[in-house]
């Protein structure tokens, strides 16, 4: 029985596609429209407006979008804004106020673009536009007003490149293929894709998501395109590394994640877009990374656990694995992007003083991204846990606390474990261990996996999330101290020192233990511990026949 399988297929078309206004943008429409005439006809100003891109693409296949990008013909996307807000308020609608996004390469904003917010969308400005590029830049040597035609053929996929005119109210494929490409479920490029790609080769990156997001098929000529090693060099020089990392969040947070993976393993882009280090860098390693199929392995197992089939032949996972990664709209992204940076699990680098995990500086530095969806903070405590908790089969070897409730209670609250501020939850760090431990198991080249020892491994882990379950532990992973420090010190005659996290740490074992115990309970033992001499501490009041004497 197979890991592989089909991506999750092509999203429903409809029979007839057709744009439908809402109110709202029925009356977008009909202000811009009435603008360019007042325009004409009391400044001498010509211009015409156009819908491009996203929207018009998902209006056709029956979704709504909350963006409208707004192609002008000859003039810039500020001066029209400016003109419309003044028309607007001429007919009694306010619109919010108008921000400029200046021109910024180095970001991949070619285009000058005026953005504000209207009748609850979001709208952006911009001109129509012709583009040269340099051959060793990805930023154009000039843009200027371009033609309708002109302006579908720079664009990154033919689906892409369909207008919706405000005028005629009509839909405008310049490409002659856009319609026919998104009724066949087609990715392809409007120009030759080695033309296009060279141009901009973040496109590359960008034809693998809108073909994972709605389950288009790649056609052949981009498909051997994107694998040129001159285009994928381009794509490690020429594109900066911010607009990568952007495409892959979106990914990764998509559809269908493991359609991307699968579509970057194809194409041979692994490299390209997660190993684009610094020699400086690399040489600090702490060895190389391991095969690329480790990070295939990893993305099959995860897409089989969390979205179990009936020809999979993994067992299936205790629904408490499932239920906390459904809690978090953050995980599945999470353990999805975690999984491809396999091959670099057990690498550090050196940083000043410090050896992070390497796939620390891939995350921060190569995909350039933070905190959002816990990739930064999250991902490497996943990696960290996964070597805490792995093989946690409920023995003596394993845990050998005398208590068993205090043994898996603590392992469930270490921080890499389970830390809320890092998207970190202890079902879903056990959950990636358990993938981590069963990579070795699978062949991805032959797609077979050792399954005794996969069904005896899962087993394990759903033992031990039963166990905790049974011993109460969930609640407990979050909980207060029962007492806090100054409780603590309070109780003691202590002044603090070092010895308190000590004597914390003792409290919640014993808390632990005792899950019943009252505050009262706890403050007893408290003293009956200082009382025998278990606690180490430093006095805060001198004995009493050392005080001074005042009378």
């Amino acid at each position: 029985m197979s890991l592989q399988h089909n991506s999750l297929g092509r999203i429903p078309i409809p029979a007839v596609m057709q744009i439908t206004l809402t109110d709202q943008e029925t009356q977008i429409c009909d202000l811009l429209d009435e603008c360019t005439k007042a325009l004409k006809d009391e400044k001498g100003l010509t211009t015409s407006c156009r819908i491009a891109g996203g929207w018009v693409r998902d209006k056709l296949l029956g979704a709504d979008s909350n963006d409208i990008d707004i192609a002008l013909s000859d003039m810039m996307g500020l001066e029209f804004a400016e003109h419309l807000a003044e028309f607007a308020s001429r007919k009694g609608v306010q619109t919010s106020s108008i921000s400029k996004i200046a021109q910024n390469p180095d970001q991949s904003k070619h285009l000058e673009t005026a953005t504000f917010r209207f009748l609850g969308l979001d709208i952006d400005l911009v001109n129509l536009r012709s583009e040269e590029y340099a051959k060793d830049s990805r930023i154009p040597t000039e843009v200027t007003f371009g033609t309708p035609v002109q302006d579908a053929l720079r664009r990154d996929t033919t689906i892409n490149s369909i207008f919706y005119n405000v005028h005629t109210r009509e839909v405008e494929d310049h490409t002659g293929k856009g319609l026919d490409d998104l009724r066949n479920g087609l990715i392809r490029t409007p120009l030759p894709p080695r033309e296009t790609f060279l141009d901009d080769p973040l496109r590359v990156i960008r034809c693998i998501r809108f073909a994972s997001r709605y389950g288009f098929d790649i056609v052949p000529e981009v498909i051997e395109a994107a694998k040129d090693p001159v285009i994928q060099n381009a794509l490690v020089a020429k594109v900066a590394r911010e607009r990568v990392g952007e495409e892959l969040y979106k990914m990764m947070k998509g559809r269908d994640p493991l359609g991307a993976i699968q579509i970057i393993r194809d194409l041979g882009l692994y490299d390209s877009i997660f190993s684009v280090i610094p020699p400086e860098i690399l040489s600090t390693f702490s060895s190389p990374s391991t095969s690329h199929d480790a990070a295939f392995a990893a993305a099959l197992i995860t897409d089989n656990l969390l979205h179990p089939r009936e020809t999979s032949p993994l067992p299936r996972l205790h629904t408490s694995y499932l239920s906390a990664v459904e809690a978090d709209s953050t995980c599945k992204a999470r353990l999805y992007l975690a999984s491809i940076l396999t091959p670099s699990k057990s690498i550090t680098y050196r940083e000043k003083k410090k050896t992070p995990l390497a796939i620390e500086y891939i995350i921060r530095n190569v995909l350039k991204l933070g905190t959002q969806s816990h990739f930064l903070d999250g991902i490497p405590a996943l990696f960290y846990s996964s070597v805490i908790l792995r093989n946690p089969v409920l023995s003596p070897e394993r845990f050998p606390n005398a208590s068993q409730r205090v043994a898996l209670g603590l392992l469930l609250r270490e921080k890499v474990v389970h830390e809320p501020n890092t998207g970190s939850h202890w079902a879903t760090s056990l959950l990636f261990s358990l993938i981590q431990e069963l990579v070795p198991l699978y062949d991805l080249a032959n797609d077979k996996i050792d399954l005794e020892s996969a069904t005896r491994l899962v087993q394990i882990y759903n033992d031990f999330i039963t166990r905790v379950e049974e011993l109460d532990l969930p609640n407990t992973v979050e909980a207060k101290p029962i007492l806090d420090g100054t409780e603590v010190l309070e109780t003691l005659g202590a002044k603090r020192g070092p010895w308190i996290g000590k004597v914390m740490a003792k409290l919640l074992e014993w808390r632990l233990d005792n899950p019943e115990a009252t505050k009262e309970a706890a403050l007893a033992w408290l003293i009956n511990e200082q009382r025998e001499g278990k606690i180490q501490m430093e006095a805060r009041f001198e004995p009493a026949n050392k005080r001074v004497r005042t009378e």
